[in-house]
């Protein structure tokens, strides 16, 4: 958050301020999904904004399954599934807005 206020190409930003709708692939429901941040970023050509999600890298890989099926593997598996579900409709939504979605892990977050 500090380097969105201090970078100047960024002319916005806000957390967890956007709703997007999405269908549970769990119960059929549809739920609300707050992505991490907006961000509108200002370049010499153009303006962007991008919806980003912050995600530790294991979260954003199927869960690989064990001989025998843990709570701890199905919670994974859990999650998996609704943040795949999640990030699909961001993708959907962001497309009609030409916004750009982007899921950083810590692996970004390094450099």
């Amino acid at each position: 958050m500090i380097y969105c206020d201090l970078s100047a190409h960024i002319v916005e930003w806000a957390s967890e301020e956007i709703i997007i709708p999405y269908r549970s692939p769990l119960d059929g429901k549809v739920h609300r999904y707050f992505p991490d941040f907006y961000v509108k970023v200002k370049t010499l050509e153009e303006t962007k904004v991008y919806i980003v999600e912050i995600k530790p890298l294991r979260q954003t890989k199927e869960p690989k399954a064990p001989k025998r099926k843990t709570k701890q593997y199905l919670n994974e598996v859990f999650e998996y599934t609704k943040n795949q579900a999640k990030w699909k409709a961001a993708k959907e939504w962001c497309a009609d807005r030409r916004y750009e979605f982007k899921v950083i892990t810590e692996v970004e977050l390094r450099v």
